[in-house]
């Protein structure tokens, strides 16, 4: 077991007085057999009421609604966690999903199904290009030897870069300038799983690694693919490995822009300056 502590620190500086509209946080990571919270704390300034509920992904989610006008606004999130997902290669698939490809059992279709990509793509198009390219129809592979694959092919491919601008980078927008941030990876990975067959979403948290630069002080993102019997397993193609020990799950959702760390709104005169300042470390 592992215990990390996860300071979160975010601040809006308004050009003058405003009135803070609801403001959705999604800052406490999510529990389970392999991450428990031992303790949590969220200050908000000016005061705020919070309320707290589960969304239909079941992500943990406070809303904070405001009363005092304020021109700035300040949220700092501090939690201790614990993590026992220190073999993250410790999972064994049901043995009609160990080679790809596979059907999903009929009783979970209906579940997995927005997270599987319906469309059909022309062979022109640059993800079926790429992914034709990494792996060919007929070659026999383990699943998870596919996933693997995919993954480090982008790790290989995309060189990271921090950007700044809200949104996701499609996937042709991805390939065709060979560079994106965790998230645009993520989504990448994210439509080649599902283009694959398989149902795949995406995750929201924080990554504990030596300074670098996939870790600048930023939330992070990865992806999650369903395999029968081993669950939702994590990937992360900026770095090219499998989610582990120093992943930290905050959100989960189908479409990555639907989870971001804050978001709110205000009334007042325009302009805005955000600072965000993330710390990971081990205890």
């Amino acid at each position: 077991m592992q215990r990390y502590r996860i300071l979160h620190r975010t601040y809006y500086s308004f050009s003058g007085e405003v009135q803070l509209g609801p403001h959705t946080l999604r800052l406490r990571p999510r529990e389970d057999h392999e991450v428990r919270i031992e303790s949590a704390t969220l200050t908000i300034t000016p005061t705020a009421v919070l309320r707290w509920h589960r969304d239909v992904e079941d992500n943990s989610v406070a809303t904070a609604t405001f009363e005092t006008p304020a021109s700035q606004l300040a949220i700092e999130s501090d939690v201790v966690i614990q993590h026992f997902n220190a073999a993250p290669l410790d999972f064994l698939v049901d043995a009609q999903a160990v080679d790809y490809p596979f059907a999903y059992a009929v009783e979970d279709q209906p579940v997995l199904f927005p997270y599987m990509d319906a469309s059909r793509r022309s062979s022109g198009d640059p993800l079926t290009a790429w992914v034709d390219a990494v792996w060919s129809p007929g070659e026999r592979i383990q699943t998870y030897a596919l996933l693997q694959r995919l993954c480090v092919s982008i790790h290989e491919r995309i060189a990271y870069r921090v950007r700044e601008e809200p949104g996701v980078q499609d996937a042709a927008e991805t390939l065709a300038l060979g560079t994106g941030s965790c998230r645009d990876s993520a989504a990448l990975f994210i439509e080649a799983a599902r283009y694959l067959g398989l149902a795949a979403r995406f995750v929201s948290g924080y990554l504990e690694a030596e300074p670098s630069a996939l870790n600048y002080g930023a939330t992070h993102a990865w992806a999650e693919v369903y395999l029968p019997g081993a669950g939702w397993k994590g990937f992360d193609p900026s770095i090219g490995q499998m989610a582990g020990a120093q992943h930290i799950p905050v959100a989960v959702a189908r479409l990555a822009e639907s989870v971001p760390p804050v978001a709110g709104s205000y009334v007042g005169m325009p302009g805005a300056s955000l600072s965000v300042g993330v710390w990971v470390s081990a205890l």
